[in-house]
């Protein structure tokens, strides 16, 4: 496993913005898939967007195409979701998640499988006001 620290999250208006960074330890990250969740209150974790391990394949939930965009800096050991257009609905603590090492390695179909993430941060909360 490799630790993950999530920061960036807060209080933002509808319609502004926000980047959510995703520090993890290990030497480890950079051959590790990525992803980004949220849980919002009182709903179930749902998957947002992914990321193989070069950046050369993303994937992203409909609800949020256009508006998000997933990316990582492997040398800095750092993931990044940038949020555009927050809406109330994207209200959620986010958190991001890692794959085993080498998996996905152009890409796969399953992404959104919380099941398939062996690691996972804290989380960080988002907080759209209308």
């Amino acid at each position: 496993q490799v630790q993950l620290v999530e920061s960036g999250g807060g209080l933002v208006e509808a319609g502004g913005s926000l980047r959510l960074s995703c520090a993890a330890s290990g030497r480890t990250f950079s051959s590790r898939p990525m992803g980004w969740f949220r849980q919002a209150p009182g709903k179930e974790r749902k998957f947002v967007a992914a990321i193989n391990w070069s950046g050369g394949n993303i994937y992203y939930a409909d609800s949020v195409k256009g508006r998000f965009t997933i990316s990582r800096d492997n040398a800095k050991n750092t993931g990044y979701l940038q949020m555009i257009s927050l809406k109330p609905e994207d209200t959620a603590v986010y958190y991001c998640a890692a794959m085993r090492p080498g998996t996905c390695r152009t890409g796969c179909y399953y992404y959104p499988r919380q099941n398939e993430y062996d690691s996972w941060g804290q989380g960080t909360q988002v907080t759209v006001s209308s």
